[in-house]
């Protein structure tokens, strides 16, 4: 199936897709700091730049795209229906590359706490996620 949108629309299209900074980035964070707690953010030092990093805490939060990340069973991370052959295999890696850094990070002793995109529609429920998780193991 051919592209519905010409070739240098698309490309800048894909241009504005921003990696750190999202929307939905923005929101974990605003709730994080609006909990108390503060963080670094997209920290080289580690495995994968992470989103969220809680140094005392050793804990990350990553913030995910549902389609860019493949978050199964989400309506969110459907399979373009053109140029299967070039989103294959791209969203395919996604997916392997951010298992292989949680798995490092987990090794390393950091506890990881990955927020899908959708999961935003729900802010009451995520903000209990974010808070059982971020109060996990801590002695008050």
């Amino acid at each position: 199936m051919a592209d519905k949108i010409s070739k240098a629309r698309r490309s800048a299209n894909m241009r504005n897709i921003r990696a750190k900074n999202t929307a939905p980035e923005l929101t974990v964070r605003q709730l994080v700091y609006g909990l108390g707690f503060r963080y670094r953010l997209h920290s080289a030092q580690l495995p994968g730049k992470p989103d969220i990093v809680l140094s005392r805490l050793k804990k990350i939060v990553e913030v995910r795209g549902c389609f860019w990340h493949q978050h199964k069973g989400c309506i969110d991370s459907h399979m373009p229906k053109s140029r299967g052959d070039y989103w294959i295999p791209k969203l395919a890696r996604n997916v392997r590359r951010d298992k292989t850094n949680e798995q490092k990070l987990r090794k390393n002793g950091w506890d990881v706490l990955t927020i899908w995109e959708c999961e935003l529609r729900d802010l009451d429920r995520l903000r209990t996620r974010i808070i059982a998780f971020l109060n996990a193991g801590r002695v008050s």
